[in-house]
């Protein structure tokens, strides 16, 4: 007797545990980032920046229904590939806290330029020049200075948001 419920106990706990491993799509949802906030460039053009990159505004619009944040850090990327000083590992930068506070608005005009002066620094030291593709998006403000890939994707608030911006090296070194 003790066998047959042994043998009853074991089939029916196998069969509960026989699909968990084949719901890729379930465990797929369950770690999809949520994005409260939605960002776009400002259509007006930029105006010049003694740095030689300049960023256009960024709106940033949340979703009312989603957990909004108070502060939160913008990372900037830009493509390498035209690199012609590769010894710069750097193509990333995170910026300082800045609140988001309301279902809308637009970065402060300094943060902007801060980002651009940093922008420029990084892509001097890459020896980079003309056109550069860069993307921005917005981040929890718990974020590390040196966060990982895996860590900005892990807090992002926001998709990424793509740009080509000319870029003129004002201190040509390369």
């Amino acid at each position: 007797m003790k066998g047959i419920v042994l043998a009853i106990s074991g089939l029916a706990f196998l069969a509960g545990c026989g699909n968990a491993g084949n719901k890729p799509a379930e465990a797929a949802a369950a770690t999809k980032v949520i994005i409260p906030y939605h960002i776009e460039f400002d259509t007006k053009a930029p105006k010049p920046n003694p740095a030689g990159v300049a960023l256009p505004a960024i709106n940033f619009t949340a979703d009312p229904k989603a957990e909004l944040e108070r502060r939160a850090v913008m990372v900037v990327r830009f493509d390498a590939s035209g690199a012609k000083n590769d010894t710069s590992p750097r193509d990333q930068m995170i910026m300082g806290p800045v609140d988001v506070a309301g279902t809308t608005g637009t970065l402060p005009a300094d943060y902007i330029d801060s980002a651009d002066k940093g922008l420029a620094q990084m892509l001097g030291d890459a020896c980079m020049k003309g056109t550069v593709k860069v993307k921005v998006a917005l981040v929890r403000s718990s974020i590390k200075p040196d966060a990982s890939d895996g860590e900005i994707d892990g807090k992002r608030l926001s998709d990424w948001l793509p740009i080509d911006v000319p870029f003129k090296n004002p201190h040509p070194k390369c």
